[in-house]
């Protein structure tokens, strides 16, 4: 038997420090303004959330936005030299994510030196709370250039090695960045916490009347524009309405997509904010495509729907890849959208499903289905009363749910399950004997993966989780299981790797709930509004 080797294995210890101290966070800033000053109390004004003088940081930063700047007008003009299909496609990867590390860059410099307007962006995405928001912009910003580096396997190397040296001095530059923000936060005994349990479904970060547009069972909101098939909407195509959405939007713009199957390729780039899609159900509106590696297309750019744009939200669809088994690497959807929520949506494919890329993404009452890595990436991810689905996958492959993409230590990124059913698929119910489903392997060397409250059913190996590569990384992984329950939930022939835990406190569990991992309980104290941490179904 064998796992595909669909990445390149690279090189937690400060991650479970960083959550347990985030859980108990108060409303702290990195550098105030004076409105700011007047809104928060006197004994947290000396705290600084950088270990270097913030003269230093910002310097720090613009230096590698403008080394950023030099390799992306190199890189440029290997786009189409080669004739290489493969190699244009990763040359347009590196472009896009080298964008990306700007952009949060500019957020993060933007959060100190409050002076200069370098991006609204930065400010519009906020959750609030600075300290946290830097910690989650540097570490996306840290992890781009893997990606793009990655986007070269398989190909001559010939481009790769020209610009491997200028990717890896940018890797090293925001490293040092991401190492100058503190890991520690200050605490304060009057902290509440925010309650995933039924009364909450939503990330704290997602305002009121989003959160409505989400629970709402009959859509009843205002549609900005309607996209149908037949042609009784103000488009026939996903793409246009995409297209035809205002750029960097401070309000929410709602596209209604009507039933049928859209077989298309979706980009939502960088500048579009605020966007909700909104389908008539997961089996009746589907997105579909049906791009792999294995026909020239890098993982990064082979997923049928792509979304960079902050703030997305998108509810009852599906959105799927339909290059089946043999071709490999094929993403149904991948997400660089911080704060995103997705809300009854499918997910199906087979190898590398969802692409959860970076940042913060919160999925509830999802979906997801596939066979190799079909869970990956480095975002801050919570899942919560998801269907996690094993399908059947290549003779003698085996199924691994998760692939977390965390390669430092120093990176507050990671992947939550929370009241989930992870089960086989209709397709690998006759053959489960034969084929052996995985909790997870470690893609990176610090790879985090959590599940809780969770049921298992007999589809879960007794051993759970799998090596990568040999003993790469089973010491420095995290990964943990709390409270599980059924037939693939034991947990007596566990790994028994140095990076595996077994929680057995609700206190350890409660750093990775939708609070601390993806930032509400951060910043809600600022808005008034109670809540409390519960682990209630």
């Amino acid at each position: 038997m064998f796992l595909s080797s669909s990445r390149m294995t690279t090189t937690r210890p400060l991650f479970f420090l960083i959550l347990i101290i985030i859980s108990s966070l108060s409303s702290v800033i990195c550098s105030s303004t004076t409105t700011e000053k007047k809104n928060i109390d006197n004994s947290y004004l000396h705290i600084q959330c950088l270990n270097v003088a913030p003269s230093v940081f910002l310097s720090s930063i613009k230096t590698t936005i403008e080394e950023i700047r030099k390799v992306t007008s190199m890189l440029s003009k290997f786009t189409y030299m080669f004739g290489d299909f493969r190699v244009s496609n990763a040359v347009g990867d590196c472009l896009d994510l080298l964008d990306f590390s700007a952009d949060e860059l500019s957020w993060s410099l933007s959060t100190i030196d409050t002076s200069t307007n370098f991006t609204t962006a930065g400010k519009v995405s906020s959750t609030g709370h600075k300290h946290f928001d830097l910690l989650a912009w540097l570490s996306a910003a840290l992890g781009n250039q893997d990606t793009c580096i990655d986007g070269f396997d398989g190909t001559d190397g010939i481009i790769k090695g020209l610009i491997q040296g200028n990717i890896q001095l940018i890797t090293s530059l925001m490293s040092d960045v991401l190492n100058m923000v503190s890991q520690e936060f200050p605490s304060n005994k009057s902290v509440t916490h925010f309650n995933p349990g039924k009364s909450t479904k939503f990330p704290a970060w997602m305002k009121p009347r989003d959160r409505g547009l989400l629970e709402v069972s009959n859509i009843t909101m205002p549609i900005d524009v309607v996209v149908a098939a037949d042609g009784t909407g103000n488009y026939t195509t996903v793409m246009e309405a995409v297209s035809g959405a205002p750029d960097k939007s401070t309000r929410r713009y709602v596209i209604y997509i009507k039933k049928g199957i859209y077989r298309e390729n979706v980009e939502i780039k960088k500048t579009k904010w605020n966007l909700m899609m909104i389908g008539e159900g997961m089996d009746a509106t589907i997105i579909s495509g049906n791009r792999s590696v294995v026909d020239g297309w890098t993982t990064f750019k082979s997923a049928t729907f792509a979304v960079a744009g902050w703030g997305f939200i998108a509810r009852d669809m599906t959105f799927e890849n339909t290059a089946g088994p043999l071709k490999h690497q094929a993403v149904a959807f991948r997400s660089d959208s911080d704060l995103s929520a997705y809300f009854r949506c499918g997910f199906k494919g087979y190898q590398d499903t969802l692409y959860t890329h970076s940042l913060r993404q919160f999925y509830s009452e999802c979906k997801i289905s596939g066979t190799v890595d079909f869970i990956f990436g480095n975002g801050a991810v919570v899942f919560q009363r998801c269907e996690i689905l094993a399908r059947k996958p290549l003779p003698n492959q085996k199924n691994t749910i998760t692939a977390h993409g965390r390669k430092y230590d120093n990176m507050t990124t990671g992947f939550s399950f929370q009241f989930c059913n992870i089960s086989a698929d209709s397709d690998l119910l006759a053959s489960m004997n034969g084929t052996y489903t995985y909790l997870g392997r470690p893609w990176k060397l610090y790879s985090t993966t959590v599940f809780m409250q969770s049921y298992m059913s007999s589809v879960i190996r007794p051993e759970g989780w799998i090596e990568w590569n040999g003993s790469f990384a089973l010491d420095t992984l995290y990964y943990a299981e709390y409270m599980n329950y059924g037939e693939g939930a034991g947990l007596q022939n566990r790994v028994k790797w140095p990076g595996y835990h077994v929680i057995n406190t609700t206190a350890e569990a409660s750093n990775f709930t939708v609070a601390p991992l993806i930032g509400g309980d951060v910043w809600l104290p600022a808005t008034k509004i109670k809540y409390i941490l519960n682990f209630g179904p």
